[in-house]
């Protein structure tokens, strides 16, 4: 998809006749993992008579005027910021499904024991019990868990630790509430993520629209090619050790109620050390195809240390009438 010149972005659904001629400034953060998506607007609140609603829902599209524009997803309105001078109000919203009532209890605190079950039934049970709409990878939905305690833990809470224990994450996309691996919720809810190719001008100069800075980080290198967990095996009383990979192993300290699902928690955990290696921020011009999640690809103009696939893990779009329109991105790279 070629860029445009002209910016545009377009805020739709509740008091978006309000909203888009006032609109001043806009963020949207699009995160990787359990990170909610974020959009920040300010809007000119000058002989405005009431204020957007909290609670409302509101989209996004963002593109330029010679190409098109894309759909970017929906949002609550969690916080309303009004200023006196200059009479301006900052909206916040997030992309997660909470009510800020509460009302199913998801924030509230309780015990439970759980088990024996699987990863995917186990979340749909929590899921469900709150009004989300689930999605679980299948890779994850079969894992056996054995016994698990919920100890004055919000469910909110718990979830993200179960998932965190097989190294997968949670998050809210739209209307839908996902469990998945690292790198594919997106995908798992449905949306495309089309791989971005980003070209270095000849001419790549501060000052110019077709600017980018970037910065690659060298300290995290991969360590580990293997993981260690243990197990306590009841009938013959007991710990025992599953090992998954090769040397150097990484040793978790967690102990499993099983062999299998001490070997499940070390698969995860060796998914996410084999992701390791080197980062790279960029600053670019608005490009609204990049999202978390997403693969980008520096070619041949970028310097050779930098070329190659990049996993997504954040991206920031920001807009307003003085920079227009930039994207920052924060990635890591892929085995080639």
């Amino acid at each position: 998809m070629a860029m445009g010149f002209t910016p545009v972005v377009e805020i739709y659904g509740a008091n978006a006749a309000l909203i888009n001629p006032r609109l001043m400034q806009w963020k949207h953060t699009d995160a990787a993992g359990i990170e909610s998506d974020r959009l920040e607007l300010t809007i000119n609140i000058e002989d405005l008579e009431g204020l957007p609603s909290l609670g409302a829902k509101i989209g996004l599209r963002v593109g330029y005027r010679e190409s098109g524009l894309v759909e970017k997803g929906e949002f609550v309105i969690t916080q309303r910021t009004p200023y006196l001078f200059p009479m301006r109000l900052v909206i916040v919203a997030t992309a997660a499904p909470f009510s800020v009532m509460d009302q199913s209890g998801y924030r509230q605190r309780r015990s439970a024991s759980h088990g024996p079950t699987t990863l995917g039934a186990l979340f749909r049970q929590l899921a469900t019990r709150h009004g989300f709409s689930p999605r679980v990878a299948p890779s994850l939905d079969g894992i056996a868990i054995d016994h698990i305690d919920q100890s004055n833990e919000t469910d909110m809470g718990f979830i993200t630790r179960l998932a965190g224990r097989y190294n997968a994450v949670t998050k809210p996309v739209n209307e839908l509430y996902v469990l998945a691996e690292s790198g594919q919720v997106k995908s798992l809810s449905g949306q495309q993520l089309p791989d971005v190719r980003l070209s270095v001008t000849h001419d790549n100069r501060p000052g110019e629209q077709a600017f980018i800075s970037a910065r690659v980080d060298e300290n995290a290198r991969a360590k580990y090619q293997g993981c260690r967990v243990s197990w306590w095996d009841a009938a013959a009383s007991r710990q025992r050790v599953v090992e998954v990979g090769i040397a150097p192993f990484k040793a978790l300290r967690q102990r499993c109620q099983s062999e299998t699902e001490a070997r499940s928690v070390a698969q995860g955990e060796l998914r996410r050390v084999g992701r390791e290696g080197l980062s790279i921020t960029i600053d670019c011009p608005g490009n609204p195809l990049l999202s978390a999640e997403g693969l980008l690809l520096l070619d041949e103009t970028w310097p050779g240390y930098m070329q190659g696939r990049w996993s997504i893990d954040k991206v920031t779009h920001v807009g307003d009438t003085t920079t227009g329109y930039r994207s920052s991105i924060m990635a890591r790279g892929l085995a080639s």
